[in-house]
């Protein structure tokens, strides 16, 4: 299967687009998006005879790649919102229970859809073939999501992309790097929105699983802090974490008793900023969006340690 087993789609009345979608091997129609350029790919999915047919197909057929076990033990309604140009094209919706994929035709039940998943149809078709990341297209504002957070992220560990063993969301596989950059063309608001949800939870317990790995050993060498993180901007209480740099290398916990020679305390969009390199501690504190309680001169001190990826 080439990019050119797509060519016959130009063509194509509602019945063959149908059939198409329906009986080509989802690996070689994986394949054939991955070698389609966007401009082509537009062209085929705006005729409405294809439109109509592609996604309906590629919904009917998501259990043909599922981690089974994991789809027994998700349940819910998700709704799909497809754009084009920014413009609401169509809505398609799937529940999932007891281990099955079923699709939703009554539009009051999609319309009360426990998580609405919103993006252009070209990147709908992207993600479905592998090529893009639901959790950097979150991060990035190209994916919105509505409704239960923790739902749409067990339904991303869920299904697998055709020929691969990858699922389309999976924070702990995320490259730092794409993270970072997936953050820097994501919006203020877009952020402080996904860091006010239910991925905000997510996010934070990986940025610090992964904050040791960044520290440098040189620049750390002799020195010993304890620095606390105070981050609000969400439902409830701020989140706290404490990080211990002694001997080079740093320990996070979530203990909040006991000595700290500085707090850092910002929102949480603050701090994904400064945790993928796009807010410098200085300029944070200059700017009024990062505050710190206790000693400064160690806080900016155990900031200089860490290199943050930057993308």
């Amino acid at each position: 299967m080439t990019a050119t087993s797509l060519a016959a789609l130009r063509t194509a009345d509602r019945e063959e687009a149908d059939r198409f979608f329906a009986e080509t091997p989802a690996e070689d129609l994986v394949a054939a998006v991955v070698a389609t350029d966007d401009e082509t790919l537009l062209d085929l999915i705006g005729r409405e005879e294809v439109r109509a047919a592609a996604v309906p197909g590629i919904l009917a057929r998501l259990d043909e790649y599922a981690d089974h076990d994991r789809l027994a033990a998700v349940s819910g309604t998700v709704r799909f919102d497809l754009r084009r140009r920014g413009r609401l094209l169509e809505s398609h919706a799937i529940v999932l229970d007891g281990g099955a994929v079923r699709p939703v035709a009554d539009e009051r039940a999609a319309a009360e859809a426990d998580v609405v998943l919103s993006t252009s149809l070209l990147r709908f078709v992207r993600l479905v073939a592998g090529q893009r990341n639901a959790g950097l297209e979150y991060l990035c504002g190209g994916l919105d999501v509505e409704g239960d957070a923790m739902l749409a992220l067990a339904v991303g560990g869920v299904f697998r992309v055709p020929g691969s063993d990858e699922v389309a969301v999976d924070p702990t596989t995320l490259d730092p790097d794409a993270v970072a950059r997936a953050v820097g063309e994501a919006s203020t608001d877009h952020l402080r929105r996904v860091m006010a949800g239910g991925f905000r939870p997510v996010v934070l317990e990986e940025v610090f699983r992964r904050l040791p790995s960044f520290v440098d050993e040189r620049k750390a060498d002799g020195l010993d802090l304890v620095v606390g993180f105070r981050l609000g901007g969400g439902p409830g209480d701020p989140d706290r974490y404490v990080v211990t740099l002694r001997d080079g290398a740093a320990c996070v916990t979530r203990d909040d008793e006991g000595r700290r020679d500085a707090t850092i305390v910002c929102e949480a969009h603050d701090f994904l900023r400064l945790a993928t390199g796009h807010l410098g501690a200085v300029a944070g504190v200059v700017k009024g969006r990062l505050g710190v309680k206790g000693d400064k001169a160690k806080a900016l001190a155990f900031a200089a340690t860490i290199r943050f990826p930057s993308g």
